[in-house]
Parts: structure tokens; C-alpha cells; sequence
């Protein structure tokens, strides 16, 4: 029994608590994590008859969705490139059941998820600023083009999105954990970690990061009620931190403002949607998306195809760089409709807490904790915006992360009121 508390228990447990670590070290210890935790969880699933965890709407829907994702590869015209990438996409949604089934069987998981993530933050904030400051992280590293911080992601431009995709989940544990009213110190500590943190996202030259913490910032302003305040002045501090910030990094006002209208009207006579090599891009990938609707081309597969469909040198990169026009070209229609539903679905409930709690005066739907897990898949799933490759590894753990902690919640409220 000790030994299969071990293997089912205790290293799926830390695997998880040091996620966030391994995902700053790079793909492949974080995706070698969550590998582990799928074979583990799945053969405990066997022994255990763990049935409970896989009778749910989402996993019924993952399943679709994988099957879908087989389909495409399976007519794709390079097979077996295509399915490294969808074959084993099982283990994300089987990570997220995981989640959920060490989060009941630990009460201190909690706890020690939020001092892995504090410890990341802080570590992040420090080596950040130390690299803004001093031309060199503390590992060497230099700024990247002279200005853009990565920190201990060198030539990975991807500290701003770690930052911003994980700040949701980190604001909702220092929520659920309460410790605004248990420890002075602690609440000291976070405010500047927030503040500085999103000042940090400023100064990684990445704007789609920024843009998604501010988003994230005001969806979670509008919809929770007991940190609403404080997280209302701590977001606008960190606003005037960029403002100050802005004149010292000239050259991150260039990008952040002057590049971003040069990008939407590089030519006088014509607006891009983002830029013209976006909207070269997508149109490329909407015309892939013509001549295979229903599977599209198989899931990595745009980089391979690209060529065919090109409408300038703009064209072809490894993805469309939009979540949508990916799914839309690479897997088809239904792969596509299986996720903008889960986006609108997040849309209208949200509409729905916020008309119960705001202006009817009802029963909220979501408690703050599962505010802030929303606001994570929100930004995840924004469909207005570039993004990242949806079958990349790295991010494919990012989304699914937040999914295990919400069906835990979402699990335990439905307990609660059987119970009443």
C-alpha cells in the first residue's frame, strides 16, 4: 500500500506542485511531467476503479475532440507526422482529471501549488528586473534585441505569456487561501509581486501578453466581490508602474504603440487585421480550410502545406498564429466548433454571474476562486487575437492547467449542496 501511495499519490503530487517550475525550464521536462502523471493516474484509474473522474461532461467532449484529432492525421498526407501530435493529445485532459483527484485526496496540494507559483513569481521578478536593469539575468543571459527581458527563458520570448497566463490562477490560490485577512506580511509581499509583475510583462515586449493581462485584470475586477477593491488598486498600480517604465524603455513605447499602428496600416491605402503578415497568414490558412473543411490538413501540418496556398512571402509560418484559423485549417470544422463552443460558453455564463450577482442582487454562479480559473481558459481561448500554436506542447499544458483545478471546485460545490 505504501508503494502504490507513492507512485499514485505522492509523485503525481509534485509533478504537479512543480509544474510551473519545469515549464519555466522548457518543454521537455514539463511535457516528460505530465506524461508520468497521465501513466500514472491512468494505470491507478484501472487498479482503483476510478471510474467518477471520467463520467463528466468535459472528458466526454475531450474524447470527441481527440478522436477528431486522429481523424485529421489518420487523412492527412503525412500520417505519422501528424499523429506525434494528436496520438497521446489524450494525456492533457487526462492530466486535468488527475488534478482533480489528488486536489480531494490532499488538502495541503493547495497550499503548495501556491508557494511553487510565489517562489517562480518571485524568482521571475527578481532576475527580470535585475536583467532590465543591468543588461544580463543572473545566469547571463542578455536582454534580448537590446531591450526585451526574457529572464531565465533566454532567446524563448515567452516570459511575458508565462506571466500573464498563470497570474489568474496565482491571483485565485492567494484568493482561495484567503490570506489578504491571515498574514500581513504575506499580503505585503503578494501586492508587490503582483504589481511588479505585470510592470514585468510590460517590459518583455510582448503584447499579446499585455493585452491579456489586461483583460484578465478587468474580467476579474467586474466579477468577484470579495478582493474587488484590492485587486482594482493593485491592477491600477501596476498601469502607473508601466507608465513610469514607458519613459525610461523608449524603445518599448516603439513597440508597444508605435509599431502596433505602423502593423495595422502599413500602407496608407489598406488596414491589416493585426498586420500583413497575419492577414497573409490567415487567409492562407482560410484557404486550406476550403479544400478540407470537415478535418482539415492534420494537426501540425499548416507548415507543410502552406506553400500551395500562399498569397505572398508573408504566408507560411510553423502556424496561423490564431487559435481558430489553426483548428479551422488543421483539423477541420468540428474540432473547431468543440472549442468556440467551450469559448461562448465561458462568455455566457459569465454574463449570467455577473447579471445574478451585480444587478439582480441573486446567488452568484462562481465563487471568486472560479472567477479567476475562467479568466485563465478566457485568455486562453480569446479568439480575438494572435496566439501561440494550439498542439504546442508547452501551451497545451498551460490551457489544461487551470481545467483540473476548476473541476475540483466545480466537484466540491455540487457535494456542498447535496449536503444542504
Amino acid at each position: 500500500m505504501r508503494s502504490q501511495s507513492f507512485f499514485f499519490n505522492t509523485v503525481p503530487l509534485w509533478i504537479i506542485v512543480l509544474m510551473p517550475v519545469l515549464l519555466i525550464s522548457g518543454p521537455f521536462l514539463s511535457d516528460l511531467g505530465i506524461s508520468l502523471v497521465t501513466i500514472l493516474f491512468l494505470i491507478n484509474s484501472v487498479k482503483n476503479k476510478l471510474i467518477k473522474y471520467y463520467n463528466n461532461y468535459f472528458f466526454k467532449f475531450f474524447i470527441i475532440f481527440c478522436i477528431i484529432l486522429i481523424s485529421s492525421s489518420l487523412l492527412s498526407d503525412n500520417i505519422l507526422i501528424s499523429l506525434k501530435n494528436s496520438l497521446f493529445y489524450f494525456r492533457f485532459g487526462i492530466f486535468s482529471l488527475c488534478f482533480w483527484y489528488l486536489l480531494e485526496k490532499n488538502n495541503f496540494l493547495l497550499k503548495y501549488l501556491f508557494i511553487s507559483m510565489l517562489l517562480c513569481y518571485s524568482s521571475l521578478v527578481v532576475d527580470g528586473y535585475f536583467q532590465y536593469f543591468f543588461g544580463k539575468n543572473l545566469f547571463g543571459y542578455a536582454l534580448y534585441n537590446d531591450y526585451r527581458v526574457s529572464s531565465f527563458f533566454g532567446s524563448e520570448l515567452i516570459l511575458g505569456s508565462y506571466l500573464a497566463r498563470f497570474f489568474p490562477i496565482f491571483f485565485g490560490l492567494f484568493v482561495l487561501l484567503d490570506y489578504k485577512k491571515k498574514q500581513k506580511s504575506m499580503l505585503f509581499i503578494m501586492t508587490i509581486i503582483f504589481i511588479l509583475s505585470e510592470g514585468l510583462i510590460f517590459v518583455s515586449g510582448e503584447r499579446l501578453a499585455l493585452f491579456f493581462m489586461n483583460l484578465s485584470a478587468v474580467y476579474i475586477v467586474l466579477m468577484i466581490k470579495e478582493y474587488k477593491v484590492y485587486r482594482l488598486w493593485t491592477y491600477i498600480a501596476s498601469l502607473f508602474l508601466i507608465l513610469v517604465l514607458i519613459n525610461f524603455v523608449p524603445n518599448s513605447k516603439e513597440r508597444f504603440i508605435d509599431q502596433t499602428v505602423k502593423d495595422f496600416t502599413r500602407n496608407t491605402d489598406k488596414v491589416y487585421i493585426f498586420s500583413k503578415p497575419h492577414t497573409d497568414m490567415y487567409v492562407t490558412a482560410y484557404r486550406i480550410f476550403l479544400d478540407n473543411k470537415f478535418f482539415g490538413v492534420g494537426p501540425r501540418q499548416f507548415r507543410n502545406i502552406c506553400d500551395k496556398y500562399s498569397v505572398s512571402e508573408y504566408s507560411c509560418e510553423t502556424h496561423p498564429h490564431n487559435t481558430y484559423i489553426e483548428l479551422l485549417s488543421e483539423s477541420g470544422i468540428f474540432s473547431f466548433l468543440i472549442v468556440f463552443t467551450i469559448f461562448i460558453l465561458i462568455v455566457f455564463i459569465s454574463i449570467k454571474h455577473f447579471i445574478y450577482k451585480f444587478i439582480q442582487g441573486k446567488k452568484s454562479l462562481l465563487n471568486d476562486f472560479e472567477v479567476c480559473l475562467l479568466s485563465a481558459l478566457l485568455i486562453s481561448l480569446w479568439p480575438f487575437s494572435p496566439s501561440g500554436s494550439f498542439f504546442n506542447n508547452w501551451m497545451s499544458i498551460v490551457y489544461y492547467f487551470p481545467i483540473g483545478l476548476l473541476l475540483w471546485q466545480r466537484s466540491k460545490d455540487k457535494n456542498t449542496l447535496k449536503n444542504h
